[in-house]
């Protein structure tokens, strides 16, 4: 192809045109570059080929590569299905259109904003689209956020239960006659204004006469800029209003925002509140009096102390009682108002006190007169202090040691009542007997059916007497260390002949042995007795079970207080008809019985408690009618004995103690001489002293020596026990046999270590005692030095 070139004479046009377009080409690549750095994307769509001609800002906001031109349908794939028809065409109207596209990475979606114009053809039919985009995802996020809050305070704005308006300062057609139209306001407010639409209407149609009022108070909020609040009855309605005004900035619009609500519920609460109020303090004030009127007039005694007893406080009732004035009390401390002996309780108590416990104590209170009132105290901790009630129950206490006497002497006659109705039977077979065994025509048979009926008679006598002695802890004990359980299994062996073939007894024992020391026999017959109640209440049919259980507390009996022990515990239980529970506090009542005549003494368990009593311990009575009976003896438990010596071999015959040299003391004539003729006839040598005192002197001047001494227990001046255990340092070989029909000192000295022989004793009993003395002696002197 050939190019002329220009002549010299022909001017050159393309430098000028260089000119021109250099500088365009420049502005629009500026232009191009300033919209791809502001997210402004730009396109060209050629309608007849179908080709896009994307700018590369277009191309990153739809995810494309960038290019010079795509197919239509690459854009097509990036947009989300339900905003197909977004896709330019020439049918696509002018203006902006909204749609969304895909990140091919994340899945997100993004909005985008289009405007295209349509270049149409000299035909007038569209040929190309120019269009521009760009990201407004966040400003949609923005609007939606500000779209959905104002919504949500619009719904808060309406449902909320204050009324709240905005009202708009207006001059009056007229001019000095002014109003305010309501602008908007809420349906709090319209409800309270009795207006379905408040918009535009003006104050003075809502509020009526009290408009100038209202008027003034927006006047003054507008002027100022001050916000008000405060409370204002409708005096039409009754009602209250509590209202907060302020302005509206700027105050060129004139505008004033009221918020308020109804407080009439409120203000009625608040009245009834201070009514109800001043109700409580009427009575807290009736109450206070009342308590004061309680402390000052409550025959109770009241004393308020310090943890450590020192008195602060005294009702009248203390002085009333005692004769102490609150002065003369208040400062000093709670024992010294005690009597001497009973004031280590009083600070035992209040060392219990302090441990956070209350506690019931009776104590005597001395008196400012130097009497003494006996008064029974409740103390409580409370607030780092004690408080103290005593109720004064000196003439209570008075009338029940009367009535105790008034029992006592009640007991003392049923209890003489009985002995001599006892006795009296016994001395009547015994004066009958000697009547007839004096006739000297008496058949020999018959005389000796006399002789057993007053021996007989005699033993009865002397078991009555052990009962009564053992239920007053007065009979002598014999006590030793033995194994509970072994005497149980021998007693129940024994007990199957005393109950008969229709009670079934049974033994409960455990595995380890359970020793105690007491009087094996009485504690045999304290079983007995049991046994025998149980098989009477029985009807003999039933079970009879005796149970043991060892190292166990003694629990509190009958208003006793209980002891930790150890001790053991022997139970008898029925299946009898049971104790009525008004007999229960009288069982142990010597010949008291429930028994038909003829079928008991009622002595059986005054025998029992008191061998329990005398020996340590106690017995506890459960029983309800037609449920059975259990009796619990207590027994205090202690260790094993230790194992006994081998006997040294076998001593003289005692039958060859005989002819023995026996000084007697006795200092009962008729006693001394009986029991001297015994000696006699029984073929010994008695010398008979009236006293111990004269004893010692027969014993300092005796050739030969005595070979034992007997003596009474019970004698003026110096006793037997006390003679015997002179005798014990001066002649530690001489035997000594002592012999009473009752001592307290046996009762209380059980360990004294000397042979007793009770009275009434037989002259066979005497003899033997004697002749086991003399053995044993003879068996010391024996024995190598």
């Amino acid at each position: 192809m050939l190019v002329s070139l220009p002549t010299a004479e022909e001017p050159s046009v393309e430098p000028a045109r260089f000119r021109i377009a250099e500088p365009l080409r420049a502005a629009q690549e500026a232009l191009a570059r300033a919209q791809d750095a502001a997210g402004i994307g730009v396109f060209t769509l050629d309608l007849r080929e179908g080709l896009l001609h994307p700018s590369p800002a277009f191309c990153r906001l739809h995810g494309l590569e960038p290019r010079e031109h795509y197919p239509l349908a690459a854009l097509a794939e990036r947009l989300a299905a339900e905003d197909a028809a977004a896709i330019p065409s020439g049918d696509a109207p002018p203006g902006e259109t909204f749609y969304r596209v895909r990140d091919p990475l994340t899945g997100a979606l993004r909005w985008i904003a289009r405007t295209l114009e349509i270049e149409c053809d000299v035909y007038g039919k569209a040929a190309r689209l120019f269009g521009v985009v760009r990201d407004v995802t966040e400003q949609r996020a923005q609007r939606t956020t500000l779209a959905e809050s104002e919504q949500h305070y619009r719904t808060l704005f309406e449902q909320m239960d204050e009324g709240y308006c905005v009202i708009e300062f207006i001059d009056g057609p007229h001019g000095p006659l002014s109003d305010y139209v309501h602008v908007t306001a809420n349906r709090a407010y319209a409800q309270h204004a009795g207006i379905e639409s408040v918009a535009g209407k003006r104050l003075r149609e809502i509020v009526g006469e009290e408009a100038e009022g209202w008027l003034a108070l927006y006047g003054d909020v507008l002027r100022t800029g001050r916000p008000i609040r405060f409370q204002r009855e409708l005096v039409a309605t009754g009602r209250y209003l509590e209202l907060a005004a302020f302005r509206i900035e700027p105050a060129s619009r004139r505008q004033v925002a009221v918020l308020f609500q109804d407080i009439t519920a409120r203000r009625r609460v608040e009245h009834l509140l201070h009514s109800k109020a001043a109700d409580l303090e009427a009575e807290v004030v009736a109450q206070r009096r009342d308590r004061d009127r309680v402390w000052t007039l409550s025959p109770v005694l009241k004393v308020v102390t310090t943890p450590d007893g020192r008195i602060e406080a005294v009702n009248p009732s203390w002085s009333r009682t005692l004769g102490w004035s609150a002065g003369e009390t208040v400062g000093r401390h709670v024992p010294d108002f005690f009597v001497p002996e009973e004031r280590a309780a009083a600070e035992a108590a209040l060392e219990r006190l302090a441990a956070g416990g209350s506690t019931d104590l009776e104590l005597t209170c001395l008196t400012k007169d130097g009497g003494a009132r006996r008064v029974l105290w409740t103390i409580v901790p409370a607030d780092g202090l004690l408080y103290g009630f005593g109720r004064d129950i000196t003439e209570q206490r008075q009338a029940e040691e009367a009535l105790r006497q008034s029992q006592k002497l009640e007991a003392v006659g049923q209890l003489t009542g009985g002995v001599a109705h006892d006795f009296n039977n016994l001395l009547t077979i015994i004066r009958s007997s000697v009547e007839f065994l004096r006739r000297p025509d008496l058949a020999p048979e018959r005389k000796a059916r006399y002789l057993d009926a007053v021996s007989d008679t005699v033993d009865r006598a002397a078991k009555l007497t052990g009962q009564l002695l053992a239920f007053a802890r007065r009979q002598a004990l014999k006590p030793e260390t033995f194994d509970v359980g072994e005497r149980l299994r021998s007693i129940s062996e024994m007990l199957d002949s005393v109950t008969g073939a229709r009670i079934r007894v049974v033994t409960d024992l455990p595995g380890a042995p359970c020793f105690v020391r007491a009087d094996a026999s009485q504690f045999e017959t304290a079983l007995v007795n049991m046994a025998v109640n149980a098989r009477d209440a029985m009807d003999g049919e039933g079970c009879l079970t005796l149970r043991l259980d060892g190292t166990a507390p003694m629990p509190p009996i009958r208003g006793h207080a209980g002891a930790a022990g150890p001790f053991v515990a022997v139970s008898v239980v029925d299946t009898g008809t049971g104790i009525a529970s008004a007999d229960l506090t009288r069982i142990f009542e010597p010949f008291f019985t429930t028994k038909e005549v003829g079928r008991g003494t009622g002595l059986g368990l005054s025998q029992v408690i008191g061998f329990a009593k005398q020996s340590g311990g106690d017995v506890d009575v459960k029983s309800r009618a037609g449920e059975g009976t259990t009796f619990t003896l207590y027994l205090p438990e202690v260790a094993a004995p230790l194992a006994a010596p081998a006997p040294a071999g076998p001593g003289p015959d005692p039958g060859t103690a005989a002819h023995l040299r026996i000084l007697v003391v006795e200092d009962n004539l008729e006693v001394g001489r009986f029991c001297t003729q015994i000696l006699e006839e029984l073929g010994h040598r008695p010398v008979w002293a009236e006293n111990a005192e004269a004893a010692l002197v027969e014993l300092e001047r005796a050739a030969p020596p005595f070979d034992a001494v007997f003596s009474d227990v019970v004698m003026p001046g110096m006793g037997g026990i006390a003679l015997a255990r002179i005798l014990r340092e001066r002649l530690p070989d001489l035997p000594v046999v002592l012999t009473s029909g009752y001592s307290h000192v046996l009762a209380q000295d059980d360990a004294h270590g000397f042979e007793l022989l009770r009275k009434p004793y037989s002259a066979e009993e005497l003899g033997r005692v004697l002749r086991e003395m003399a053995g044993r002696r003879g068996t010391r002197d024996a024995m190598p030095a």
